[in-house]
């Protein structure tokens, strides 16, 4: 999928595309609000991700992640990158290596 212009555009691409779970970035693992699950780093894949640059501050800058689990469940994670990124594992930091 292309990277629209703005990241809530991206958001609903995704849904779209069935990534509709919520998933937050813990220091080794992901959870899954939606579902009330936690999966460890090889329990997941990055399957795409889309940076997005503040126009008029570049403090805003995030990165969303469209995940799929080991079941099957898909979802996003929005983070920020640079200095607002937040602090993981060193394990986590290279799954989540952007390539």
């Amino acid at each position: 999928m292309k990277k629209k212009d703005t990241l809530s555009e991206t958001m609903n691409a995704l849904r779209d595309k069935g990534y509709v779970d919520d998933l937050n970035l813990l220091d080794d693992q992901i959870e899954n609000r939606t579902k009330g699950k936690k999966y460890p780093i090889d329990d997941f894949e990055v399957d795409n991700y889309y940076r997005f640059e503040g126009i008029s501050n570049p403090a805003d800058s995030s990165i969303l992640y469209a995940i799929t689990t080991s079941d099957g469940h898909k979802g996003m994670l929005v983070d920020g990158y640079g200095k607002s990124g937040g602090q993981v594992s060193e394990k986590m930091l290279n799954k989540l290596q952007l390539k």
